[in-house]
């Protein structure tokens, strides 16, 4: 049987320089946690705004205790960091850098079989939701649309659900 894990589900997102603002937002945050559970990274059309950019979607597992309105600093700040303008109040229909939403906070395996659609309504995010569930609870699990390889140096993901560990001693990420 899997361990028992708590923590929270984030949905990760860019369609401006996609493949570098993903390769770029791990390793910012591995500085703040040291294992993160990551789906496959998904090619995305734009749904909700005007765009010709299409979206590179990942569906992360972070383990942890802290607060929900201490993790939401976290993300905004990396938003932040990456370029994107918080204080747009048209920045959820506008191409974006950086979009790190917090989906909800979640317990493995209590809410392994959780539906996707009581998570969010983002349904381009339910075959990635279902991945990582699975993943996590050591279950098979296919998805059709193959993953998008993301690479950080020596580090490959993103074309399957995975787990990421931070070296601190080395400062290095592997992985496991």
């Amino acid at each position: 049987m899997p361990p028992s894990q708590s923590g929270y589900l984030l949905g990760i997102g860019s369609n401006i320089d996609p493949h570098q603002n993903i390769a770029q937002i791990i390793p910012l945050l591995l500085e703040k946690f040291p294992t993160l559970t990551l789906s496959r990274v998904l090619e995305i059309p734009p749904i909700g705004m005007n765009s010709q950019r299409d979206f590179l979607n990942v569906v992360m597992f972070i383990e942890t205790d802290i607060l929900e309105g201490e993790l939401k600093a976290i993300c905004n700040s990396i938003e932040i960091q990456r370029g994107r303008d918080r204080s747009d109040p048209h920045r959820g229909t506008k191409d974006r850098s950086a979009d790190l939403d917090i989906l909800t906070a979640i317990h493995f395996p209590d809410d392994a079989n959780r539906p996707a659609h009581s998570i969010t309504d983002e349904y381009f995010l339910y075959p990635l939701l279902d991945e990582i569930s699975a993943y996590l609870m050591q279950s098979p699990f296919e998805i059709q649309q193959k993953g998008v390889e993301i690479n950080i140096g020596h580090l490959t993901f993103g074309q399957a659900a995975t787990t990421i560990h931070r070296d601190a001693s080395t400062r290095d990420k592997r992985i496991v």
